[in-house]
């Protein structure tokens, strides 16, 4: 199948908006508060606006973007909870994606499911941030995923280049630790956002991070021009995620990879050179055996 084709009947279909005045990110947030009963409906209108504010207008580096060149990236958040007035429980699945060169494909580069977002928000309130201290939960939230978002961006287009924004997001984490809120704990659980930042920054888990600029630089955004190399070299980042798992097994930056990107490569390696489509079936398949039958259509044809 060539490249063309599997652009144009790709599953991934990201809907994006735009929202007001933007810095580097390009951000939409729907919230979803149908689980919850609440007289005041408008305060989610008032919310979503806020946190779009707070994402989409913070300068949160020393670079200068064009228009064009925003991060596209979406926050679904699930109110869960509404314990008390102003007090909130949710969910929330953050995506963001980047476009490949040469085409109108947007490929998803981070795909993460957190289940532990507690929150404050009244109404007409101000998000304040700031990184060297914690101010509140909300803040500190959208701002760690802020810097997470725009680090994995930046390891696509250099390597390592999300260093200093997984660093700050790691500030985040340890400024947060004594909140007394949920997810920045390092004994509750092994996949909340102290795990997610410290896997990457670890030194072991480097191979990961080398992972996203083969994948894109070397792989996507040379497939209209080079396809066949452009695979190959796609599929030896795939080998760099098997070394990651190989020293710390399904970690949850590990896990984040394969959500954002099962069923990408899957239509990428559904068809060519059976013993590259291989390699990478045993690679993803010894990562995630509960994703086999996902992954069986690689070898299948």
């Amino acid at each position: 199948m060539k490249f063309q084709n599997w652009l144009a009947s790709s599953v991934i279909l990201l809907l994006f908006h735009l929202n007001g005045v933007a810095q580097e990110l390009n951000c939409s947030v729907l919230i979803n508060a149908d689980f919850v009963e609440n007289s005041e409906r408008g305060v989610f209108r008032k919310m979503e606006a806020a946190f779009s504010s707070f994402l989409n207008e913070t300068k949160w580096t020393d670079d200068t973007y064009q228009s064009e060149e925003r991060i596209k990236c979406n926050f679904i958040i699930t109110i869960s909870g509404n314990p008390s007035t102003g007090t909130y429980q949710a969910t929330t699945q953050i995506v963001s994606a980047r476009p490949v060169y040469g085409t109108d494909y947007e490929s998803i580069v981070f795909n993460f499911a957190d289940r532990d977002w507690e929150f404050e928000f009244a109404d007409a309130q101000s998000i304040f941030f700031d990184q060297n201290s914690f101010t509140s939960n909300i803040s500190s939230l959208l701002a760690y995923y802020a810097y997470i978002i725009i680090g994995y961006d930046y390891d696509t287009f250099s390597p390592k280049g999300g260093d200093p924004y997984f660093q700050k997001a790691w500030e985040i984490v340890n400024n947060a630790q004594r909140s007394g809120f949920s997810g920045w704990e390092q004994f509750n659980s092994i996949r909340n956002r102290y795990w997610l930042a410290e896997n990457l920054i670890s030194p072991q888990l480097q191979p990961l991070r080398d992972l996203n600029y083969t994948y894109y630089r070397n792989g996507l955004d040379k497939m209209l021009e080079e396809p066949e190399a452009s695979k190959k070299n796609i599929a030896e980042s795939i080998k760099q995620l098997g070394v990651a798992n190989n020293v710390r097994p399904r970690t949850i930056a590990i896990l984040s990879f394969m959500d954002a990107k099962e069923a990408e490569l899957v239509s990428l390696f559904s068809e060519g050179n059976i013993g590259i489509r291989r390699g990478v079936y045993e690679v993803l398949t010894n990562i995630d055996p509960s994703r086999i039958d996902k992954f069986k259509s690689i070898i299948d044809k």
